[in-house]
């Protein structure tokens, strides 16, 4: 890949980060019950997520769930679930700023972080589909395929690293300035409305016939 073409999928990568979604969502919800340092995990789980994705284009099953309606409409009632779940759970979290229990009273570990923003990027045939149109923009095929997207994987992560952690950043101290229950309360049920509107925009997608 060229410098000059690495350059523009760098800048393409911050507005892929950047945008609004339901990585953007975790990330501002565990910032909001966890605090920074311990929120911030949820972002090494969207990254995973990234990167599965990157794996799966690349091994070429992302256009197997691209082309078949079933694998797709399988993958996608899977993510629409997974983020209609997550929403749910956050609406009925309790009025409790940087819990490190859920509702259930099991401690949230990190690694149960991790594994649930994994799921949130993981299981999205949108970004399956976003990344077969976007990422072969960028590629160039006379080259050896594996440096380029080892490149990309990492371009990703970065950008994801820095903008995740201010929406992270951004939430743990509006935590600080959230004085009452009712606050918090309304707050957690803001962001699981959010997770809830994910999942219905997923549901409304359609692949590109």
């Amino acid at each position: 890949m060229e410098f000059s073409t690495w350059l523009a999928f760098f800048a393409a990568s911050w507005a892929i980060s950047i945008s609004p979604g339901a990585g953007a969502v975790a990330a501002m919800s565990a910032g909001l019950n966890h605090g920074f340092r311990r929120g911030y995990f949820t972002t090494f789980g969207l990254i995973l997520g990234i990167w599965t994705q990157v794996l799966v284009v690349g091994a070429g099953l992302g256009a197997l769930v691209a082309a078949s309606s079933t694998a797709f409409g399988v993958v996608k009632w899977l993510g629409v679930a997974y983020l209609v779940w997550l929403g749910i759970a956050q609406w009925r979290a309790p009025a409790r700023p940087m819990a490190a229990v859920s509702d259930s009273g099991m401690i949230v570990t990190r690694r149960s972080m991790i594994a649930r923003a994994w799921m949130i990027n993981a299981v999205n045939p949108k970004g399956t589909v976003f990344l077969l149109a976007v990422v072969p923009q960028f590629m160039n095929l006379a080259q050896p395929l594996l440096p380029q997207y080892l490149l990309i994987a990492a371009t990703l992560a970065f950008t994801d690293m820095v903008v995740m952690a201010g929406y992270t950043v951004l939430a743990s101290r509006l935590l600080g300035a959230l004085k009452s229950p009712a606050h918090i309360r309304a707050l957690n049920r803001t962001f699981g409305s959010l997770f809830v509107l994910a999942g219905t925009l997923l549901a409304l997608f359609k692949r590109a016939e």
